[in-house]
Formats: C-alpha cells, sequence, structure tokens
C-alpha cells in the first residue's frame, strides 16, 4: 500500500481546520483524482502527503512508513521518493530548463555531484528525455523567465519525471495550459504511472478532466471526503452536493452532466 490515512486531521497554526478525519488508503498503481470547490482542503492534503506538513491528530503511512517517526537522512530519503508537481512551480526565473530538471534528483545524489551540476549540468541527455514526451525538447537551453505559465507547468512536471519518484502527488498541475495540452500532458503522467507501476495523485478544478483521466475520484468539502468512488460511478447527485452554494468556484463545467458526459469521449489528439 503507497498512501494510508487512518483519522488525519490537519490544523494550521492559525487555528483553521483543513482536515477533518481523513480515512483513505491509495495502492501501488491507483491513480486518484481529488476534486472539489477552492478552499476545501485539497492542497493541504497533497501537501501532508509529500510530508511538507504534520497531521495534527491520526496517522499518515507513505510507501509503508509512518514520516513521524523519521528524521534527519531517513527523512530526506522519504522525500527523495516522493515527486510533488506544484501548480506553480518553484522555478528560479534566470535558472536554465536543463538545471532545473535535473534538479530532480538532487535528493538522491551526493552532495559533490549535487553542485557540480547546478554550475554544469551532468546529464543533458537524460533531461531531455524528461521533457520530450511534453514536446518541450527544444527549451533544454531557455531561461525559465523565457517560459509560458503552461510552459513552466510542464517543466515542473519533466523535473518530477526525471526524479523517477515511486509516489506522484500533483496539485493542480495543467492549470495554466489550454484544454488539448492539458489532456497530453494528463495522458503522459497517466501513462508514466501505469508503466513504472507508482500511484498518481492529483487535485484538479476541471471536473471534465478528473473524470477522463483518472479511474478512482475523491470528493473534498470543508476538509471532509464527501465521497470516494471509480469515475463512471460519480452521479450528477454527487457533483451537486460537492459544488452546492460554490458559485464562485465552479469547475470547468458548471453543469455536472457535462462533465460526466465529456469524460466519455475520448481525449484530444496530442498538441505538438
Amino acid at each position: 500500500m503507497t498512501v494510508r490515512l487512518d483519522g488525519v486531521g490537519l490544523t494550521h497554526p492559525g487555528g483553521f481546520q483543513a482536515l477533518h478525519d481523513i480515512d483513505l488508503s491509495i495502492n501501488q498503481g491507483e491513480r486518484v483524482a481529488i476534486i472539489g470547490p477552492s478552499g476545501a482542503g485539497k492542497t493541504s492534503l497533497l501537501r501532508l502527503l509529500g510530508t511538507g506538513l504534520a497531521p495534527s491528530t491520526g496517522q499518515l503511512h507513505l510507501l509503508g512508513v509512518d514520516p513521524a517517526t523519521l528524521k534527519g537522512q531517513a527523512l530526506r530519503r522519504l522525500r527523495a521518493r516522493i515527486g510533488l508537481i506544484h501548480q506553480s512551480p518553484p522555478l528560479p526565473p534566470r535558472q536554465r530548463v536543463v538545471t532545473a530538471v535535473l534538479a530532480g534528483r538532487l535528493g538522491q545524489w551526493s552532495l559533490l555531484r549535487s553542485l557540480i551540476s547546478l554550475c554544469y549540468p551532468l546529464d543533458s541527455a537524460g533531461a531531455r528525455a524528461a521533457l520530450e514526451p511534453l514536446d518541450l525538447q527544444d527549451k533544454l537551453f531557455a531561461r525559465c523567465d523565457q517560459l509560458s505559465g503552461g510552459q513552466l507547468q510542464r517543466v515542473g512536471i519533466a523535473r518530477v519525471l526525471y526524479q523517477r519518484a515511486d509516489l506522484l502527488l500533483a496539485d493542480e498541475p495543467v492549470s495554466a495550459m489550454d484544454p488539448v495540452l492539458a489532456d497530453h500532458t494528463l495522458n503522459v503522467l497517466g501513462k508514466v504511472a501505469a508503466e513504472r507501476q507508482i500511484s498518481l495523485v492529483a487535485s484538479l478544478h476541471a471536473v471534465d478532466l478528473a473524470l477522463r483521466h483518472f479511474p478512482r475520484i475523491i470528493g473534498l468539502r470543508a476538509g471532509r471526503v464527501l465521497f470516494d468512488l471509480p469515475a463512471e460511478r460519480v452521479s450528477q447527485a454527487e457533483l451537486d452536493q460537492l459544488y452546492s452554494n460554490d458559485s464562485f468556484n465552479e469547475p470547468v463545467f458548471a453543469d455536472p452532466v457535462s462533465a460526466i458526459a465529456a469524460a466519455s469521449l475520448e481525449a484530444p489528439r496530442r498538441c505538438t
């Protein structure tokens, strides 16, 4: 089992309780989408799974271990096995794309190799291979401040692909991309997860993308799991309840029936 949460709650320092009594298991190789209105706790849950936050209550197990029992090098080893894709990747503007991608393995390399790679890329071919399925191989030596928001998101994804993590976490990974490119990018992530038999957990605002690309859907609202269902069983009633009274934070398809119908359509062809 890749992920297990038993009665997990999360309270932020200011006293706001972001998650309430979450019971959740994700097996190796599963692809899971987390959907819900803004403020539902999706990002907090992913940060917790990425060990950026610790549960306030309950127990969390990741890749067979309890992060709360680890520190120092043992905790760094666990974090090196978890790939976190950010909505806005923390990429220095003047950094070259090749260096940004190779940074995916800094947690696995020795300090000396890491320092050398920051100044002189040691595996340009590997970085290019990670960028190629995302159609960014021609940007290998471009600076990050020369890229669009969608391109920066794809560089962040390439960095995690180069990392070869055992668990992939993605927080709104395609929010800055057009629909065709978003479809293509989620296809790439799903294919990589399937080929490597690793778990992929992604938060998505676009309901149609979640239903089309992920076999399992978790609906999160106000820090609680409202439903946990196979994509084909997510009904209009569940989506109505999940997004009720949420007029300012609608999914891409405001009509849940349209979202479910769209999920049954073939994904658009690859964007070049």
